[in-house]
C-alpha cells in the first residue's frame, strides 16, 4: 500500500465485508447493494491514486453512507 487511499479504501472494503459478514440476513440482494459500496470504494482509490483528492473524498464517504444505510435497513 502506498497512499492514504490505499489504506483507507481497504480498511472500508473489509469493513463492508464484515459487515456483510455479521450484520445482515446475507441474502443475495444484501450482497447486490453492498456491491455498489465496494465498487465506489475501488474508483475512490483509482481517483486518490491519480490525484483527485476531493473527488476521491467524497466518492468515500458517499460509499460509507450508503452501506451504512444498506446494513441498517438489514437486521439480522
Amino acid at each position: 500500500m502506498n497512499s492514504i487511499f490505499d489504506i483507507i479504501t481497504v480498511t472500508l472494503f473489509l469493513c463492508g465485508v464484515a459487515a456483510f459478514v455479521f450484520l445482515t440476513d446475507r441474502r443475495p440482494a444484501t450482497v447486490s447493494r453492498l456491491l455498489v459500496s465496494g465498487v465506489a470504494v475501488a474508483v475512490a482509490n483509482q481517483l486518490g491514486n491519480a490525484g483527485h483528492e476531493y473527488l476521491a473524498g467524497a466518492l468515500v464517504v458517499a460509499a460509507s453512507a450508503y452501506a451504512v444505510i444498506i446494513v441498517r435497513s438489514h437486521p439480522a
